[in-house]
C-alpha cells in the first residue's frame, strides 16, 4: 500500500481519483477505473462516491510533509521531563 490517500496529479482522467486509489493499493489504475464502471452499470451510486472522494482527498502535492522533529538541546541535556514536569535523576 502507498503511504497516504491522495488524488493523482499525474494518472487523471477526470480529478484523479482512481489514480490515486491505485496507488494508494498499489494496483493498475485501469482496474480501478472498471471498477467504478461495472459499478455505474450495476449499482448505479458510484458517481456519488467518486465525486464525495474528489471532495474529501486532497490533490497530490498538497500534503504537507510531516515535521521534522529536532529540539534546541538533546535529550541528555534536559533537566525536567517533558511530559510529567519531575527533574530527571540521572545514574552516575
Amino acid at each position: 500500500m502507498g503511504s497516504q490517500l491522495v488524488r493523482s496529479k499525474s494518472d487523471r482522467m477526470i480529478a484523479g481519483v482512481c489514480g490515486g486509489l491505485a496507488r494508494y493499493f498499489n494496483i493498475d489504475p485501469v482496474i480501478v477505473r472498471l471498477v467504478f464502471v461495472l459499478a455505474v452499470l450495476f449499482g448505479g451510486i458510484s458517481p456519488l462516491v467518486y465525486v464525495i472522494l474528489w471532495i474529501v482527498m486532497p490533490e497530490e502535492g498538497a500534503v504537507p510533509a510531516p515535521p521534522q522533529l529536532n529540539h534546541p538541546r538533546p535529550v541528555e541535556e534536559w533537566k525536567y521531563d517533558p511530559y510529567t514536569g519531575e527533574p530527571i535523576r540521572r545514574e552516575s
